[in-house]
Formats: structure tokens, C-alpha cells, sequence
């Protein structure tokens, strides 16, 4: 197998590849029988904000020269929003750990790091769609 290095032009995005590795890794390693935890889903929410802001970028990016890949990243955009929301729901329909304790979480509650993402999230959707372009997508 050939080494790759970070300057290597076949490899143009190590970083993005090495999240996908985390993703596929994590999905292997998931048992059926473990439960879903709110820090779960608040670590997976945070992945699709992350790649929502990526593909704001990407489609603000491409649509000056190639209008229609524009479109389509946009729609993804949109879409991957409302996946974030769905997560978001799902998240706060999940029971807090009888052992949680807000006041000494590092970044805060758990449940103030998801909505203010969500809240920023839904933010950039709003500001570059409409309402009708939630329905159609």
C-alpha cells in the first residue's frame, strides 16, 4: 500500500478522508444492542453541522461557473439540514443520564451545545432559502 502524505496532490482532502474513516470505523464497531445516548447524537449532530457548513461552501463556491452542480449541492445543503433537525428532535426525545451533571460539563449542558449548533445551523439555511424551498426538497 503507498504511503500518502499530506502534500501528495492524489490525496487533496486527508481531512475529510479521515472523518469518512471515523464514520465507517464507528459504524463497524456499533452494536445493535448499545443504546443510543444523548452524547451520541449530540457527536453526530455536530458531524452534520460541520458538513452542512461545508457544503454552504461548496455550493456558494460552484455555482458561479457550474449553476446546475450549484443547485444540487444547494439542495443537499438543505437536505442535510433536515437531517440535523431530525437529530436535533431525536435528541431531546432521548431520557438525560440519571447521573448527568450540567454545572460540570466543560462546554455546558449538552442540551445548550446542540441548540445553539442547531440555532446557527438553521440560521445559514434561512438566510439563503425560503420556506416553500423547505417543502420541495
Amino acid at each position: 500500500m503507498a504511503t500518502i502524505t499530506a502534500t501528495d496532490t492524489s490525496d487533496a482532502h486527508p481531512y475529510l478522508r479521515a472523518a469518512t474513516a471515523g464514520i465507517r470505523h464507528h459504524t463497524r464497531a456499533l452494536t445493535p444492542s448499545a443504546p443510543t445516548d444523548r452524547r451520541h447524537l449530540d457527536n453526530l449532530h455536530e458531524h452534520l453541522a460541520r458538513l452542512h457548513l461545508l457544503l454552504d461552501q461548496l455550493a456558494d463556491t460552484v455555482r458561479a461557473e457550474h449553476p446546475a452542480a450549484g443547485r444540487h449541492l444547494a439542495t443537499a445543503h438543505l437536505r442535510l439540514w433536515q437531517a440535523a433537525t431530525s437529530v436535533h428532535d431525536a435528541f431531546h426525545m432521548l431520557p438525560a443520564a440519571p447521573d448527568c451533571t450540567p454545572h460540570r460539563l466543560p462546554d455546558g449542558p449538552l442540551v445548550l451545545t446542540i441548540c445553539q449548533r442547531h440555532l446557527a445551523s438553521g440560521h445559514a439555511i434561512r438566510r439563503k432559502t425560503t420556506p416553500a424551498d423547505h417543502n420541495t426538497a
